[in-house]
């Protein structure tokens, strides 16, 4: 039952009529929706941002009735309860509603602010993340950004307005509203606004499916934070392979760490790794940027090099990088980081002159092998 149902009968003439009015000028409401879809589309042209779709409605004359049935009691002791909406018309700033739904999170903030400069065409007059108490408060559910946009001097919007009120002044100055939230955001939304507002029968309800809801939407939040790792991981290895940018710093062993766990944070990482010693490992062979490092750091050639060693142990960073020169530069490798070959004692030389040797094994027995 909705709010039209439990109305007081002193009050349904009213909301009748202003339901009629509404139902009238709703044809060109929904041009105004239109309008506001398009001018928003049009934002993103052009930019970094592509939103995954962009959606408008007008609110539906039953829902109108409904929500202008609202009511509060009156201050006035036997007197009938007031409309919250008593012009609904001027009062309800959802009649017209855009949608923004984006792929990550960040975008959702981007989408917003984008929206919110765009002073030429809309007044940003209110901006707020709807349900945040429920992150404040350690729960979970919906979440999305809310903002309420005026038009400025919008024909389209002046037409309507004529429409409601042929004697007034049309400014072409409307207030409606934008939701922009993420794709995980909205179809839990969708289906928790269908199963709870939009039920046949309101009654049908256990607190159960309220469990079920907030347990959805952890995992949703997980697994948007996943996306947004990945995302943020991938934008970082991007651009280790820009030569003018991040490609082109230089290799501290502050920076071979960062790129290293970057590019392969499943290789176990021990207390004792060297990253000084693998910087003097890449010195030796002139290799002193970033994209140099990325360019030898390749998956293939690492799964390539684990089998032809058949480690008993996983590698730490250091030997594996040490395996991988040696897989690509083999005897200068040696001659460039071992002990001197007239050396009495040369262990690390033994070493890599043992793994050098499982390495060309290897290659003779998969010659498919780069």
């Amino acid at each position: 039952m909705g709010a039209w149902d439990d109305l007081d009968e002193r009050l349904r003439p009213a909301v009748e009529a202003h339901t009629r009015k509404y139902e009238r000028v709703r044809p060109a409401l929904d041009r105004v929706t239109a309008a506001m879809r398009d001018s928003i589309e049009a934002i993103f042209d052009g930019t970094d941002l592509t939103p995954l779709f962009v959606t408008a409605r007008t609110k539906t004359v039953e829902s109108f009735r409904d929500k202008t049935s609202r009511t509060l009691p009156s201050p006035d002791a036997g007197a009938p309860p007031v409309l919250v909406f008593p012009d609904p018309l001027r009062n309800l700033t959802d009649l017209v509603g855009v949608r923004i739904i984006t792929t990550l999170p960040h975008e959702v903030d981007l989408a917003a602010n984008l929206l919110k400069r765009q002073r030429n065409e809309f007044d940003c007059r209110g901006d707020r993340e709807k349900d945040i108490g429920s992150i404040e408060s350690g729960t979970y559910g919906y979440s999305s950004r809310h903002l309420i946009m005026r038009t400025i001097h919008n024909d389209v919007v002046r037409s309507f307005q004529q429409a409601v009120d042929p004697e007034t002044k049309a400014a072409g100055s409307y207030l409606f509203e934008v939701q922009v939230r993420t794709v995980l955001a909205h179809a839990w939304s969708e289906i928790e606004h269908d199963l709870r507002f939009k039920a046949s029968n309101p009654k049908a309800w256990s607190p159960y499916f309220d469990r079920q809801f907030t347990g959805t939407a952890a995992m949703l939040e997980t697994v948007e934070s996943a996306f947004a790792e990945l995302h943020e991981r991938y934008e970082t290895v991007t651009g280790f392979w820009d030569e003018d940018g991040e490609g082109s710093t230089p290799l501290t062993p502050n920076r071979i760490r960062d790129v290293w766990q970057t590019l392969l944070p499943h290789v176990d990482r021990k207390s004792d790794d060297n990253w000084g010693w693998a910087a003097e490992l890449l010195a030796a062979h002139g290799l002193k940027t970033t994209l140099q490092l990325v360019s030898l750091l390749q998956a293939d050639t690492i799964t390539t090099v684990r089998k032809a060693l058949d480690h008993r142990y996983s590698p730490g960073p250091d030997r594996l990088l040490d395996d991988m020169l040696l897989w690509h530069y083999g005897e200068r490798h040696i001659d460039l980081t071992a002990e001197p070959k007239e050396t009495d004692t040369a262990p690390r030389r033994d070493s890599l002159q043992r793994r050098r040797r499982q390495m060309e094994i290897y290659r003779v027995q998969h010659p498919d092998v780069a």
